[in-house]
């Protein structure tokens, strides 16, 4: 019979769950390094690109003023009809999504296999029943932070799978730790 508080024993194996999760999520972040959007595109103080073909000449996305009306223009304005603004940062800022979406990725796949790890680890270590559920839901909170942040990059399929898997894992965890379990009344 155990007789330790419950409220105690929950309150170590929430504070596992949560620290491992920190602990690997900024090791992570101090190993591989996220890209840095200042040195896919500088910031520069003032842009003064007037014309189309200034615009994509430095890799920038031009986008003209949609007018409906189309009304004589005097000498000493803006031709409004072919006027428009330039997005400098257009090319850079595309480079750097795809540097970005590489790295969400790859952060994916090693907080998956940590989590995993870790899952696999709380169900074999049978010496101590705090850390065990501890480690064993620290894996699967480490699979929902990385589901989390690669979603928004995932394609449907990716998707499915992501939410299968887990719930696969959360199957094989919950059989694992709960089923000599009796319900009481």
């Amino acid at each position: 019979m155990n007789t330790q508080p419950r409220v105690l024993k929950w309150s170590v194996i929430i504070g596992i769950v949560i620290v491992t999760n920190l602990f690997l999520n900024y090791a992570i972040s101090l190993v591989y390094k996220s890209p840095d959007y200042l040195a896919y595109c500088p910031n520069q103080q003032v842009n003064e690109i007037l014309t189309k073909d200034a615009c994509v000449a430095v890799g920038g996305q031009w986008n003209a003023y949609a007018t409906d009306k189309v009304a004589p223009i005097p000498a000493t304005t803006i031709d409004v009809r072919t006027a428009g603004y330039c997005d400098p940062q257009f090319t850079c800022r595309q480079d750097y999504d795809t540097a970005q979406k590489s790295y969400d990725r790859n952060i994916f796949v090693a907080l998956v296999s940590i989590g995993a790890l870790l899952v696999l680890l709380g169900n074999f270590l049978k010496g101590n029943d705090v850390i065990s559920q501890g480690l064993s839901l620290a894996g699967v909170l480490s699979f929902i932070i990385a589901s989390m942040r690669y979603w928004g990059n995932a394609n449907d399929a990716i998707r499915v799978l992501i939410l299968g898997i887990a719930l696969l894992v959360l199957f094989w965890v919950a059989y694992k730790k709960f089923r000599n379990l009796q319900p009481t009344n």
